[in-house]
């Protein structure tokens, strides 16, 4: 089974001029933890996500703090919220992003989330062109579906 044959087609995505904010929102009202973002010519730029929301917030060094405990600093917390509140998606988005092809394999699909530890991939095609998104758990359902 191919990734085409699951894929959702109609997908919802945002524009890198989008309010960082307000992405962040759409997010939570949709109860999802990351967009693409796509440019006026449906190409991807980027991957919007909660994960890059939290590191916009938290000190640089956070990932070398480990297992102590991190006591925030009231002051520098809300300064970069209050910056987020007013970026752009652009500003935050990760502009690295694992994409597959709609001819991609449901078990090669499956290897590079598990690989790259991501819960979601843009669908591509030729033209670099975004034509859908695959998430783990469309592919669970497909793959157990396909068993029973």
């Amino acid at each position: 089974m191919e990734v085409k044959e699951i894929m959702t087609k109609d997908i919802n995505y945002i524009s890198p001029e989008t309010n960082a904010y307000e992405a962040l929102k759409m997010l939570q009202k949709m109860q999802i933890s990351g967009l693409p973002v796509i440019d006026d010519n449906n190409k991807l730029m980027g991957m919007f996500t909660e994960k890059e929301a939290l590191a916009a917030i938290l000190p640089s060094y956070i990932e070398k703090v480990g297992r102590f405990v991190y006591r925030e600093n009231p002051k520098a917390s809300k300064q970069k919220l209050s910056a987020f509140r007013n970026a752009k998606v652009k500003d935050f988005m990760r502009c690295e992003v694992v994409t597959v092809d709609e001819d991609t394999n449901l078990y090669e699909a499956a290897r590079i989330m598990l690989t790259q530890k991501i819960r979601r991939i843009p669908v591509i095609n030729k033209d670099n062109v975004v034509v859908g998104v695959v998430s783990r758990g469309d592919i669970v359902k497909a793959l157990f579906e396909e068993q029973i």
